[in-house]
């Protein structure tokens, strides 16, 4: 049922533009791809040409948040690296064809990886999995940055610092809506008093984990692309590997309920070990990762922030969805799990 709205994607404007930049071509069709992305993600037939458009939400007032220009900028600068990024095709910085700035990349077909494997992966594939993941995140690290045309893409220093206070803003805007959850309170009192130094800035991704790449559909397991760069800018390449190890789960290790709920697929036999993964990672990049419990404490901290903000969301009757009414509990558990992390 329609609101009244316009479309998201005004398709004759946009053929009548494809047509002007890339040549004529065959009939166009849209269809939109709903998941989990906050940027409108679109796919784009023309003829045998196929790709992705991405376009903000409507009515997106936090221009940073939804800037696909700038996505389409880090992802322009990577199309001459060996990072496995989709390609781009064209940006559109105008707001009369479609409504909005939008751009178009390639589409890469492949599989995201969340609660199965695909039906064709054994378990000798499960170990593939996370040697990919390690080694497509080990190139991203490894783009030089001022070659890449990226040097101003964000600050060279401070990352951490400014990510303790935007997180802690965030977590003083949205208790007051919620409930005190002291745990919360002093881990931020923890990561403040042992902030570590960072090692020389790269590139980062922001979001970098197993349900935000695609492998290949056949064995062997091999990564293709990168997904979701909203989030990339320049700071810490160590914030990107916790977050990353922070959502791959163990079953050597407990305390992670909430993270299983997001994606337990890597509990199951086969799968490497956290310590192997970041055992990897150090060997390919030489980056001392001795003190990555600090990294995983950010991560949870972030992430028990982000589903607050969701549980505010439940308590004012904005979403029915049972997940986020279960973090009543989730949220101090996964605090708790957080000052476990800092005090083992």
């Amino acid at each position: 049922m329609s609101d009244g709205s316009p479309p998201l994607v005004d398709e004759a404007a946009l053929e009548d533009y494809l047509d002007e930049h890339l040549g004529p071509s065959g009939a166009l069709s849209v269809e939109r791809h709903r998941a989990g992305h906050s940027n409108e993600t679109f796919f784009v037939s023309r003829g045998d040409s196929r790709y992705v458009l991405r376009r903000p939400p409507r009515g997106a007032f936090l221009p940073t948040a939804h800037d696909v220009g700038r996505e389409y900028r880090v992802l322009h600068a990577l199309d001459s690296t060996t990072v496995r990024s989709p390609r781009t095709v064209l940006m559109c910085g105008e707001t009369d064809v479609i409504g909005a700035p939008f751009y178009l990349m390639e589409r890469v077909d492949g599989v995201v990886i969340r609660a199965d494997l695909p039906r064709t992966y054994g378990e000798s594939s499960r170990g593939e999995i996370g040697d990919e993941l390690v080694d497509a995140l080990a190139e991203l690290h490894a783009v030089d940055i001022d070659e890449a045309g990226l040097a101003d893409f964000g600050r060279r220093e401070g990352y951490l610092g400014r990510q303790l206070k935007r997180w802690a803003g965030q977590l003083e805007l949205t208790l007051p809506m919620t409930r005190p959850i002291p745990d919360l309170e002093a881990i931020a009192e923890w990561l403040l008093a042992n902030q570590p130094a960072s090692p020389p800035t790269t590139l980062v991704h922001g979001d970098y984990k197993l349900d935000n790449v695609m492998f290949a559909t056949e064995p062997p397991a091999r990564l293709l692309t990168i997904l979701d760069w909203e989030m990339s800018t320049l700071g810490d390449p160590l914030a990107d590997l916790g977050w990353m190890v922070s959502f791959w789960l163990d079953e050597r290790e407990g305390g992670d309920d909430v993270f299983a709920d997001l994606n337990r697929v890597t509990r199951h036999p086969g799968f490497r070990p956290r310590a192997a993964l970041v055992k990897r990672y150090e060997d390919k990049t030489g980056r001392d990762t001795s003190g990555l419990d600090w990294y995983r404490v950010l991560a949870t901290w972030k992430l028990a922030i982000l589903l607050e903000g969701s549980y505010a969301r439940h308590l004012a009757g904005a979403t029915d969805d049972p997940f986020f009414a279960r973090m009543e509990h989730g949220v101090p558990a996964l605090a708790r799990r957080g000052l476990e992390i800092a005090h083992s």
